[in-house]
């Protein structure tokens, strides 16, 4: 019997269908072990060597491994053909040689599709593992445990708020954090257009102003509203004539079949999803047998693929459509994963693969791979110049026809941002005509700041500079959400203003290492070392014997000459020059003070020199004050009963009142739901009241209390929830609409507050039981449910991404999982054990 392992349990049933009798067929769940995030997994001083953790999660899946190499022939380690599927099958091999249960015939396979050709193919031809590859997977993980176990420590105790850093998503973040500072010191510029609508042969059109009393116009020219006016006076007066007519063809060639990142792009613009989402869906299509591997920067296709795109459109379309001789891409990358095919169909005769969001995805891949063997795209473009009879006014149109849309029938690649080109259609004009004018318009317009980032274009510039690598942007990005560094508002990135200061302390301190060049330097190290050109461990050297220096230097600073130098720093940011000359620093509160960084628990914020006198704060992102304020504690009055002073703050979780001083104070968060302009004592003195007795239940005789907890408004009576809606319905619920909603929530069964909370999407009928899935908050994260089975959401599926068909399979899988009563109960008849004992056992063992 031959012992097959690869990543997923989908991967392994395809496979084990298509190898047939004597391959077992073994799932390892990714990777199946990693460096212990603890100091001195990677040891410097010791050759970098490094000490790996088996996963506790995987203990059951290592152990099936085990048990079933102990009885194989032979090993195949068919995992993915990357780095990363070259990194797992190392970890299986090394840590089935030290439980020495490693076989003796050990094989490596890769197939860059999971079709039983492709399998077959690949299991007549194993080879060694490749330590090339290997070694520039230890240097990359050394590499980023190095800096984030180093770093991260430095930012906890000098940087408070800050969370992580990391080699790649740090030069991420300061890509979106540049962007930023450019919008903010972008000034807008007044420009004026000028265009006449004008009619031919009764077809109309329009003409822009582009000369002007004998001069060519630029497109900035017409700065101002006298300007435009005069200009249109002048178009509005002139009798234009055709004075010429340029026609010039245009071709358009297709693009290449997709690459991880080129995928992740198209996704974004044309179906809305998130990089991390179009990783999990191709996964899904790949293991599926319908697609090509989705990691490679790859453009190529084999030629068997070619020949069969080449058919499907010579079936589809007539002969205009295919050009005689396939087209050849070449890629640009240098390391060796990138050697693997375009991401692309297995099987071109199959137009449509899965449904929702699975289906869109695959529509997407085949179109694009079709696409790039099909024929260029032919336009005419027209240029029409007229001119006045004076010769000193001049007006412009174009336009373009289509004459042949080659891969345009299929296929257009999208675009991040409008580039407006004009594709309108002219009337066939020649010199000497003299279309007729119907108006003339001036038209205001402003120059725009430069475009936020999208996933799209942060990963375009990413792979632009040489950053990181495509099969990694998803995780970066996701990181970025995660610590909140970044926010996303409708697709375009936003800093925190955690993610702000942690850039400036990393550009003042550790310039070097968020740096684009060197980033993108030790990139092209790391593949010297997977292409066999560098030796892991001398870069990593080279690596270490600057950066641990620098760190310790800067943990010998003092947090407040960190917070005074980040304060000069960031003081182009912090205090803009001012319209009227004043001091950007000055108080406006006190009219005395000077404004400065400061460093609190929580993070960093402006204050006035002259605290406590003067107690005004303004958060840390906020340049010039605008919105910012928070001008310190705000008396609300004095407690009607206690008759102690009720102050209105700001913390790290938001609002909030407090009542008294000290250890005795009383505090209460204010629910975002009741309007700040509302709030006042009156709200104060009924949330510092709570817990708010309901009454006796009239069944139990228990009381049922209302009240605001971390999930929100809520009813308890006899250790048992029921959630409310708003704010209101804590202080207005009676008892007869309180023992309603506590017995709904007991018909629902489930975990606690949980079971009564509002879903947070109905996600509609389960595919194969028809059963309403819902996603849910629970107090470990969300989680799906079917009314019978939860299914925790893994952190890698962001919970606005999930599709109906993933709630489903999360679910079956939970479900298919031995539950841990069922577990124990099948462990029960090991403890009565010794009832069987006999005393020929006992003797054997003593033997």
């Amino acid at each position: 019997m031959q012992l097959v392992i690869v990543e997923s349990p989908a991967k392994a049933k395809t496979i084990e269908k298509y190898l047939g009798p004597g391959y077992k067929v073994l799932a390892s769940y990714g990777h199946i072990r990693d460096l212990p995030p603890k100091d001195g997994s990677v040891d410097p001083d010791n050759g970098f060597e490094m000490l790996w953790d088996n996963y506790a999660d995987k203990a059951k899946q290592l152990k099936a491994i085990t048990d079933e190499a102990k009885k194989a022939d032979g090993l195949i380690l068919a995992t993915d053909p990357d780095r990363e599927g070259e990194a797992i099958s190392w970890h299986v091999q090394e840590v089935l040689a030290k439980k020495k249960a490693l076989p003796k015939n050990v094989g490596r396979v890769t197939f860059n599709a999971i079709t039983k050709a492709a399998v077959t193919e690949a299991m007549a031809r194993p080879r060694e593992l490749d330590i090339d590859l290997i070694d520039a997977y230890r240097a990359r993980r050394a590499l980023d445990y190095l800096v984030g176990f180093t770093l991260s420590p430095v930012l906890w105790r000098k940087l408070p708020g800050a969370k992580s850093a990391g080699r790649v998503q740090s030069v991420a973040l300061r890509l979106i954090v540049e962007r930023d500072r450019e919008i903010e010191a972008f000034r807008p510029q007044e420009y004026w257009s000028v265009k006449a609508n004008m009619e031919h042969k009764g077809q109309k059109f329009e003409a822009r102003l582009t000369r002007h009393v004998g001069v060519k116009l630029d497109k900035m020219d017409l700065k101002s509203e006298p300007q435009a006016e005069a200009a249109r006076l002048a178009v509005e007066s002139g009798n234009f004539l055709v004075d010429n007519v340029e026609t010039r063809p245009v071709t358009r060639n297709p693009q290449p079949p997709f690459t991880t990142s080129t995928l992740q792009q198209e996704a974004a613009r044309k179906l809305g999803f998130s990089a991390s989402h179009t990783m999990r869906v191709a996964q899904g299509l790949y293991e599926d047998g319908a697609i090509t591997y989705m990691r490679t920067d790859g453009v190529q296709m084999d030629g068997s693929a070619i020949s069969a795109a080449r058919k499907t459109i010579a079936d589809r379309f007539d002969s205009g459509y295919l050009p005689e001789k396939p087209r050849v891409y070449q890629t640009k990358a240098k390391n060796a994963q990138e050697a693997h095919e375009a991401i692309r169909p297995t099987d071109f005769s199959k137009d449509k693969a899965g449904s929702g969001d699975h289906g869109r995805l695959y529509d997407l891949i085949y179109k694009r791979a079709m696409a790039s063997q099909m024929a260029s795209a032919r336009m005419e473009r027209t240029t029409v110049d007229l001119l006045d009879g004076t010769g000193q006014t001049g007006l412009r149109a174009t336009g373009q026809v289509m004459k042949f849309p080659g891969f345009l029938a299929v296929y257009e690649e999208g675009l991040d941002d409008s580039e407006g080109e004009d594709s309108a259609i002219l009337p066939p004009m020649t010199a000497g005509d003299s279309p007729a004018k119907h108006g003339v318009e001036k038209t205001q317009h402003f120059t725009q700041p430069p475009p936020r980032f999208s996933e799209a274009t942060l990963v375009k510039r990413l792979e632009e500079l040489g950053i990181g690598r495509p099969s990694t942007y998803a995780s970066t990005i996701q990181v970025l959400k995660d610590r909140a560094y970044v926010r996303v508002e409708k697709n375009r990135f936003f800093t925190e203003e955690s993610g702000r200061l942690l850039t400036a302390f990393l550009e003042r301190y550790f310039e070097r290492y968020v740096a684009y060049d060197y980033t993108a330097g030790l990139e092209d190290q790391l593949d010297d070392i997977s292409g066999g050109r560098a030796q892991w461990q001398v870069f990593l050297e080279s690596f270490w014997r600057d950066f641990k220096p620098k760190t310790v230097e800067v943990l010998d600073l003092k947090p407040s000459d960190i917070t005074a130098e980040l304060d000069k720093f960031l003081s182009p940011y912090l205090f803009p020059e001012l319209e009227d000359g004043s001091d950007p620093r000055l108080c406006p509160k006190c009219g005395e003070g000077k404004l400065a960084l400061r460093g609190g628990r929580f993070g960093a914020f402006v204050a006035c020199s002259n605290y406590p006198d003067c107690k005004y704060t303004r958060k840390f992102a906020q340049p010039g004050g605008e919105n910012g304020e928070d001008t310190g504690p705000e008396v609300l009055g004095v407690h009607p009963e206690t008759e102690l002073e009720i102050s209105r703050k700001s913390g790290r979780f938001g609002p909030y009142v407090e009542m008294g001083e000290g250890k005795d104070a009383k505090r209460a968060s204010i629910p975002k739901d009741i309007p700040s302009e509302d709030f006042g004592l009156e709200w104060a003195v009924k949330l510092l009241s709570l817990p708010r007795i309901v009454g006796a239940h009239p069944e139990s005789g228990e009381p049922v209390t209302a009240s605001i907890g971390r999930y929100g408004p809520y009813l308890m009576h006899a250790g048992k929830y029921a959630r409310l809606t708003t704010t209101t319905e804590v202080f207005e619920t009676g008892m007869n609409s309180a023992v309603v909603k506590l017995a709904e929530a007991a018909a629902n069964p489930g975990r606690g507050r949980g079971a009564a909370r509002a879903p947070l999407k109905e996600l509609g009928k389960h595919p194969r039981t028809e059963a309403e899935i819902k996603l849910m908050e629970g107090r470990f994260g969300p989680y799906v449910t079917d009314g019978v089975t939860n299914a925790t959401l893994p952190k890698s599926i962001a919970p606005d991404a999930l599709t109906l068909e993933e709630a489903a399979q999360l679910i079956d899988a939970r479900a298919a999982m031995p539950s841990k009563g069922k577990a124990k109960k099948k462990a029960a008849p090991k403890k009565a054990a010794p009832k069987k004992k006999a005393p020929a056992k006992k003797v054997k063992k003593a033997e």
